[in-house]
């Protein structure tokens, strides 16, 4: 174990936990090899939630529902989640955790691909979350720009790519360079857009956080 990952373990081991339903649902995708957000990213997701108060947040991949439960549980009962699915499969699941969560009343799923249910939103969020294909993320950017309300937040989740980030287009496997090349260019666009205020965090696998200024 390197030294990071101890330092990851004991700031994971701080973290006061979640529901009980949380917890079951977070062990099934783990042993379904399911990816969910990281101890890391809940805990820094959960800060946010009680910072910002958000009232209406947009999540840009469902899976499983686990995040967008996770934020139905950390925000206010006045809250409205939407969150975005294509993967057949794991609609169905997602659907079912919902309903099982009790929070169906705060969450909306939108069966479909993010690249076309985006341009049929209309502006309003105060938080978007980014969590869905890779190769995707500055499609999503340029449509959460046009979505946020001013003081809002975009974040955006495993954006390092497990270190390869890093490295040099050549020595990224082959099949992902083009994910390798668009995360590339969306932190380029979201660390230097105009009328923000952003950040990148190591936590996790990768957090980039962008404000949109409250006179923008």
């Amino acid at each position: 174990m390197t030294g990071n990952e101890r330092l990851t373990g004991y700031l994971n081991s701080l973290y006061p936990g979640n529901s009980d339903f949380l917890e079951q649902l977070e062990k099934r995708c783990i042993a379904d090899r399911i990816p969910i957000i990281r101890k890391e990213t809940q805990s820094f997701l959960r800060f946010i939630l009680s910072l910002k108060d958000p009232r209406n947040i947009l999540e840009i991949g469902a899976a499983t529902g686990f995040s967008s439960i996770f934020m139905a549980e950390y925000s206010s009962e006045e809250t409205r989640i939407t969150t975005i699915e294509n993967y057949e499969k794991r609609i169905a699941v997602a659907r079912s955790n919902i309903e099982s969560s009790g929070y169906s009343d705060k969450i909306r799923l939108i069966e479909g691909n993010a690249e076309d249910v985006l341009p049929t939103l209309e502006p309003g969020y105060d938080l978007i979350f980014i969590d869905a294909a890779k190769a995707q993320y500055p499609v999503y950017l340029k449509e959460a720009k046009r979505l946020l309300l001013p003081g809002g937040l975009i974040i955006a989740d495993n954006c390092l790519q497990e270190g390869d980030i890093l490295e040099s287009r050549y020595a990224v496997e082959r099949r992902d360079r083009t994910i390798h090349k668009r995360m590339r260019e969306f932190l380029r666009e979201i660390t230097s857009m105009e009328g923000y205020t952003s950040t990148l965090l190591s936590a996790g696998d990768g957090i980039a956080i962008a404000c949109k200024n409250e006179k923008t």
